[in-house]
């Protein structure tokens, strides 16, 4: 028996400009010369490294940077810390650098920030690509904290610049910033936060409220995507997260309801459209 589903897919989600440029970047040489090595993953979203894995895409860690030679590397839309780029000009290898503007433009900051001797905070995730790449500008001097309970436990200067991890929430960067000078400290904020990423905290809640069930479709790797989860998820309580059409189970459908897909800034479009095939069969 159909369920008569009515499924609509969220025109705003999908790959940002960032992800976009580094993949367009990497498909153009992935025509012309078979393959090309990739400095980690291209995007957090496992289901489009294996479509570019399959066009020659090869991804390699920091450790392999050390022994490889006269050979072609893609920087993605994270960016990466200068000692990247000293070992590349070490070992003749080009680097194809698809670093996201928006990412390079707070390198820059951060890095005058830091020769101008200010010490700094960055409100990011531990580990996170990104983050790496910003802390390398302060030859890693850089506070990192993900959560403002962390810095009880840290001596801060008096006076110091806050950024932040471009894909953070832009409420919770001037919720810990207003904190941070209650608590007395003497805090110059630097909102480095994507817009392109904060619109879509506010465009995704109206889009999720919309409909009967939401399927956000994000890759379990991808921070921005546990966030924009939680934000579909705050206003419509029928929000289920997936990262591959076959998790999707038909039973969580009622006849007659209304479904909405969205995704992540690392999300294809065209796996949110398989997600859409799928639940339109049932």
């Amino acid at each position: 028996m159909a369920k008569n589903l009515q499924v609509t897919i969220d025109k705003d989600s999908g790959f940002c400009f960032g992800v976009v440029y580094a993949i367009d970047m990497a498909e153009e040489i992935l025509d012309e010369e078979g393959y090309l090595y990739c400095l980690g993953d291209i995007v957090h979203n496992d289901e489009e490294v294996a479509r570019l894995k399959a066009k020659g895409l090869r991804i390699i860690a920091h450790s392999d940077l050390q022994t490889l030679q006269n050979e072609k590397v893609l920087i993605r839309a994270h960016g990466e810390a200068p000692e990247t780029y000293r070992i590349a000009l070490e070992n003749n290898i080009t680097l194809i650098d698809a670093s996201c503007p928006v990412v390079l433009k707070l390198q820059n900051r951060i890095k005058t920030s830091h020769d101008d001797d200010e010490k700094i905070l960055i409100f990011g995730k531990h580990g996170h690509a990104e983050v790496i790449g910003l802390q390398g500008q302060t030859n890693n001097e850089a506070i990192v904290f993900q959560d403002i309970d962390e810095l009880d436990a840290v001596e801060l200067p008096a006076k110091f610049t806050l950024y932040s991890q471009t894909t953070k929430s832009v409420d919770r960067f001037y919720q810990i910033k207003d904190e941070l000078l209650r608590r007395g400290y003497e805090v110059k904020a630097n909102d480095t936060i994507c817009r392109q990423v904060s619109n879509r905290y506010e465009d995704l809640g109206n889009f999720a409220r919309q409909y009967d069930k939401i399927i956000f479709v994000s890759g379990k790797k991808s921070s921005n995507g546990k966030v924009l989860f939680e934000v579909c998820k705050q206003v419509n309580p029928e929000t289920h997260f997936i990262s591959d059409p076959a998790e999707i189970d038909s039973s969580l459908f009622a006849e007659n309801d209304t479904v909405g897909i969205c995704g992540a800034t690392s999300t294809p479009m065209w796996l949110m459209k398989k997600v859409k095939e799928t639940i339109s069969s049932y």
